[in-house]
């Protein structure tokens, strides 16, 4: 009992310290402190690195449960590493904080607070209510580090900062500051990382680091991670499918930050540092379809304005980001498929038959976003040739065109001037805004899939049929009723949201205004210029719309509604006159 109590006493200290560690982290990173601090906080972080070094150790000898072997790998090399960072510091001496030092302590860090498993089966907490107030925290997270003194350079008040990070985890692109000329260094990898963690989902990250470390979740757990990353039916398979999210989207965003280095001008750049930051902040915010960019006029900026290689790899890692994880995985099987049976077709050897490799889901959606990118960019080019398009010749026509055209469905970011467009441009513009991405993507809207579903209703409507079908399939019928709800309730929130921005704001023009409510809904980030000029209740409302439409109005929904109970009956069905 004693030595239980003792136990349990010491790994509360230990958290408390470790705890305490992040904070001064925090503080370290976003304070300027007095010089008479540096030694205490260096003492304390050496005291860490010597308890990890000890303790880690310590914990696989008198462990009594299995051994997971990555996590096991995993402390080997941070007892390594840590043993570096000790030595480095020796060699530097008492009276600096080396970086070595800080990182060590962050690894350590890591590993502690990783295997923390949040239990859904003691909560009172549904999925979709969960899903609500891990965005509203990482939101306020981000608000107060964009608050730091050293995250800008002559401060920020809370409504911006409120803003900016609203946007960033929303992965909108609205802004009401320069983030070029605002925030420093610091501000912009808090962007940065915000983006990453609102396009992927904290809750993603959370799950699979502690699956990583523990080797394993309990089966409530699964359930309600199956909920939220969209594989619900696959309870076995919730945490591979979170490795591939966070695989697949980060190859993409490594290739895509490559090429972005590979196809700007080094020489506009201060350092090699600098250069190498923006590639990376460019590529997680295209794929993340955020539409942030570090340049003060975003893509129209003179020196990558007409930088069309560097455009085209923005489309790619938006059009990809926005097409949902769960079809570029299907793509990824498919042309897996492709391969082995022209492997087998190649060599004569009988293959083993394998049906409808792409799903249902995958092909409608592959089909709207193709058509949507086509029609666009032929609609965008010749509506906008002698207009925007005018300053741009030849091929680089067509690749701005293409740009204006992708960009938004929720991508946000803009090599043109959408205030100088046409009339019929903007309005076109705005329908591709409310369409948006796929689902289960980095993107908004009310998604590709619910507007097929919503063309393939009034088509066989029309025809007489009762039921819509495809492809020798059969939509469910709860599937239809999600899509008419999501595009129902996505109009009524804008409407609203529109009526108290232009009540609140009477100097701004009605197109401008809805043009900015539709953005901020359907988590674009495109403007006509009027983000720095709404007051502080317009600037609340856009955060609302922002918020709402990233988490979805039916989320929202079911996380206010308590659910029914499923009852063992049914009516009889009466019809109502429509028209």
């Amino acid at each position: 009992m004693k030595f239980t109590y003792a136990s349990e006493l010491r790994s509360r200290l230990q958290y408390g310290m470790y705890l305490l560690a992040l904070l001064l982290l925090l503080i370290e990173f976003g304070f300027v402190l007095p010089e008479w601090t540096r030694s205490p906080i260096l003492f304390f972080y050496v005291g860490i690195l010597i308890i990890a070094l000890l303790s880690t150790p310590a914990q696989y000898i008198f462990k009594s449960k299995k051994t997971v072997l990555r996590a096991l790998v995993f402390d080997l090399l941070s007892v390594v590493f840590i043993g570096y960072c000790l030595y480095k510091q020796y060699l530097l001496g008492l009276h600096i904080i080396s970086f070595w030092v800080r990182i060590g302590v962050f690894i350590k860090l890591i590993r502690e607070f990783a295997p923390i498993d949040y239990n859904y089966k003691r909560s009172n907490l549904r999925p979709a209510q969960l899903f609500v107030l891990t965005f509203a925290g990482l939101i306020l997270i981000g608000t107060l580090l964009l608050m730091l003194p050293k995250s800008t350079y002559n401060g920020i008040s809370f409504i911006d900062a409120l803003f900016t990070s609203t946007s960033a985890v929303c992965v909108t692109g609205l802004i009401v500051v320069d983030t070029s000329s605002y925030f420093t260094p610091l501000g912009k990898t808090i962007i940065m990382l915000l983006i990453q963690a609102g396009g992927l989902g904290i809750l993603t990250f959370a799950s699979y680091f502690s699956f990583f470390f523990k080797g394993g979740a309990t089966y409530e757990n699964q359930i309600a991670m199956g909920d939220l990353s969209g594989d619900g039916k696959n309870i076995g398979k919730v945490f591979k499918s979170l490795q591939r999210i966070l695989g697949i989207s980060l190859f993409i965003e490594t290739v895509g930050a490559i090429l972005i280095y590979s196809n700007i001008d080094g020489s506009q750049f201060q350092s090699k540092r600098s250069e190498i930051f923006f590639s990376i902040f460019h590529s997680v915010s295209a794929f993340c379809n955020a539409g942030f960019s570090t340049l003060s006029n975003n893509i129209m900026e003179s020196e990558v304005v007409t930088n069309y290689p560097f455009q085209l790899i923005l489309v790619g890692l938006f059009v990809f980001g926005g097409l949902g994880f769960p079809i570029v995985v299907n793509v990824l099987k498919y042309l897996k498929h492709l391969m082995i049976r022209y492997f087998f077709w190649f060599y004569k050897h009988q293959k083993k038959y394998t049906p409808r490799i792409l799903t249902l889901s995958s092909k409608l959606n592959l089909i709207t976003v193709f058509c949507l990118i086509v029609l666009g960019t032929v609609f965008v080019y010749s509506n906008e040739f002698y207009n925007v398009l005018a300053p741009h010749q030849g091929f680089g026509k067509w690749v701005t065109a293409l740009f204006a055209a992708t960009s938004p469905r929720t991508a946000g970011f803009n090599s043109i001037d959408y205030g100088q467009m046409h009339l019929t441009t903007i309005w076109v513009i705005i329908f591709l805004m409310w369409i948006g991405a796929s689902p289960a993507s980095t993107g908004g809207g009310i998604k590709t899939s619910t507007f097929a579903i919503a063309i393939l209703n009034f088509i066989q409507t029309a025809q007489g049929k009762t039921k819509i079908e495809i492809w020798r399939r059969e939509i469910a019928d709860i599937t239809i009723r999600r899509a008419f709800a999501t595009m129902a309730l996505s109009l009524i929130v804008i409407g609203i949201g529109i009526y108290v921005v232009a009540y609140y704001n009477p100097q701004l023009q009605f197109l401008d205004i809805t043009f900015e409510c539709f953005s901020a809904f359907s988590t674009v980030g495109l403007t006509l210029g009027i983000t720095p000029s709404l007051n502080e209740i317009g600037k609340i409302v856009i955060i609302l719309l922002m918020f709402i439409g990233r988490i979805t109005t039916l989320t929202l929904l079911i996380a206010l509604v308590k659910k029914a109970k499923s009852l063992n009956y049914q009516y009889p069905t009466e019809e109502i006159l429509i028209n």
